[in-house]
């Protein structure tokens, strides 16, 4: 707020004139409910530069102020603190500066200026996309979207996890079992189509298992020895070695896969701005490797394998490159950040968004990057977020247990389609647009409720819980905003006149107090990368208006210069609200 820079500048002044002493800042909070005031300058701070009672300081320095700051009406003091209550012309020249800008609190990116990159998603191909995915879809292109409104440019991208043991399974089984027969053969989404023979090759793998083990092999061994897996790994060393018919299969395979994960992204709406492929990037990094113990980073074992000592960093040994040459994960992912820096330029942070199992992994990457040398490795960052949990417990996908994206979806959009048809709003919807509302609520719902929640936290995810139409969810302030669409319909008179001079009603000064702080929070989301205080700071403003709407008539309002400004205060919390939710990936709905 302006009035902090104000407000802090004049007590500076107040204290060395009226105490002689220098304050090298102020502390401000919100004024406690219970206290007349806007706002609440913290004296205490200022006992280790001046000795007196807390609330003779106070009164001096309010006295101060009331003559040197116009925009304050009027103050109390309760002992160390100094409630401060602002003017009305202050708080409707601040809603004018808020509506005089067409997006408030947005930054347009500089198109000269360094940008960010933002890695979500990163499935693999060997089975569709599942609740887990979509938190991580939501936070990533979420914070993509809010850190591009703080004014850099971000690209958004993704690596696919597509080659690899767990891909070469679900090829075997389709050679196994599928019988030549492709997803359009069954009318099924390609993801779901392959994954279907990942959990068949789990299925034919753990029989093969209990086989052997009936033989009097023991179960380690045959977990080791079983024929599928035995193939499986002959099928990656083919692929590896680049056999025609096994790139192919591999191929196709893929390429239905890809369709179906398109179809999800749209769904979810999502998108990306450049992809990665594991299979093009999975031997990146070993040069970097072999640089790196010529610099003296990375030592060689007496087996060949090569590692890095982390221990005086409080981790510990980490292997890059096994004694066969191969690459390991780490690998792939210190020459992937390297190639990202190299395909764009402008690029001076890379945020990746991955799930908190993988937090010591990329301490470790983040850590060898910057010991290989590269400045930008101290702007990488893990967007660390805890997993989601059903109430009927973890999900696992070999077993063919987990909850599919798309399921989900729909199931959220049959739920809607139940709680709107049982509330009867819908008279004058065509059949059209009634779906296309239920597809609203219902994905509101969904984003909503998952990025409400700090990425940090695990989740337990109730589909019944997030759809409903009061309390801290999607749908109530979707609500809130065809509401307030519906309220700027039946203005029905030119409302476009700035206010200048008006008695406010304490609901109003609020609207405008919370609103001023859009920008901060945008600030904050960004900085803090969390979703999460975007969409709480949207609910309590719907709290607000709320409370406004049911206390202050709008259309009914005594006087014209309270109906114009009432319905403008309206049309900017509208304004307000969609905003906040574009930048979560929410629609919001012009009628409920």
């Amino acid at each position: 707020m302006q009035i902090y820079n104000i407000l802090e500048s004049e007590v500076k002044k107040g204290m060395n004139q009226i105490f002689k002493v220098d304050i090298p800042n102020v502390d401000f909070q919100e004024t406690v409910k219970d206290f007349e005031g806007d706002l609440t300058i913290l004296i205490f701070p200022f006992l280790k530069y001046v000795k007196g009672n807390p609330a003779d300081i106070a009164t001096k320095l309010a006295e101060y102020l009331k003559l040197n700051v116009e925009e304050i009406k009027d103050f109390n003091v309760v002992k160390g603190f100094l409630n401060i209550s602002l003017t009305d012309q202050y708080f409707l020249q601040t809603f004018q500066d808020i509506t005089s800008q067409s997006d408030f609190g947005i930054t347009k990116p500089d198109p000269k200026g360094k940008s960010v990159m933002v890695e979500y998603s990163s499935p693999n191909t060997n089975k569709p996309l599942h609740l887990g995915h979509i938190r991580n879809n939501l936070l990533g292109y979420s914070v993509a979207e809010i850190i591009a409104a703080n004014g850099k440019k971000v690209y958004k991208t993704q690596i696919i996890n597509d080659r690899g043991i767990h891909i070469c399974k679900s090829m075997l089984a389709w050679q196994k079992f599928g019988e030549g027969k492709t997803p359009r053969d069954l009318d099924l989404k390609g993801d779901k189509f392959v994954g279907d023979f990942y959990v068949k090759f789990d299925q034919l793998y753990k029989t093969q298992i209990q086989e052997l083990t009936e033989k009097g092999i023991s179960e380690e061994e045959a977990k080791k020895s079983a024929p599928a897996l035995l193939e499986a790994q002959e099928m990656l060393i083919k692929w590896e070695a680049g056999d025609q018919e096994v790139i192919d299969l591999w191929r196709k395979m893929n390429g239905w896969v890809y369709e179906g994960f398109n179809k999800t992204y749209l769904e979810l709406g999502v998108d990306f701005d450049v992809n990665y492929y594991e299979s093009n990037t999975y031997l990146l990094g070993k040069d970097v490797v072999q640089e790196g113990l010529e610099k003296g980073v990375f030592y060689r074992k007496e087996d060949g394998s090569v590692w890095i000592d982390l221990t005086e960093e409080g981790l510990d040994e980490k292997i890059v490159l096994r004694a066969d040459g191969t690459a390991v994960y780490m690998t792939q992912d210190i020459g992937t950040a390297i190639q990202r820096i190299k395909d764009y330029t402008d690029i001076d942070t890379l945020v990746y968004t991955v799930g908190n199992e993988q937090d010591y992994h990329f301490k470790v990457l983040f850590l060898i990057l910057n010991k290989l040398g590269f400045s930008w490795a101290e702007n990488l960052y893990h967007l660390s977020y805890g997993m989601v949990d059903l109430p009927s417990g973890k999900m696992k996908s070999r077993e063919g247990t987990v909850v599919d994206a798309d399921e989900l979806i729909l199931e959220m959009t049959n739920t809607a389609r139940d709680i709107s048809i049982e509330l009867g709003k819908l008279e004058g919807y065509s059949e059209e647009e009634k779906e296309r509302l239920y597809k609203i609520i219902g994905l509101g719902a969904l984003k909503y409720y998952i990025l409400k929640v700090d990425p940090k936290k695990r989740i337990l995810f109730d589909p019944k819980e997030s759809i409903d139409f009061n309390g801290n969810t999607g749908p109530f302030i979707q609500y809130t905003y065809a509401r307030i669409q519906s309220i700027l319909r039946k203005a029905d008179f030119d409302y476009a006149e700035p206010i200048t001079n008006l008695n406010l009603h304490e609901k109003e000064r609020n609207l405008i107090r919370f609103l001023e702080n859009f920008p901060n929070v945008l600030q904050q989301s960004a900085e803090q990368l969390s979703p999460a205080l975007m969409a709480n700071y949207t609910y309590e403003l719907v709290k607000l208006y709320n409370s406004f709407y049911q206390t202050v008539p709008i259309l009914g309002a005594d006087n014209d210069k309270e109906k114009i400004f009432r319905i403008q205060l309206t049309e900017q919390v509208g304004q307000i609200i969609k905003r906040s939710f574009a930048l979560l990936g929410i629609e919001v709905p012009e009628r409920m």
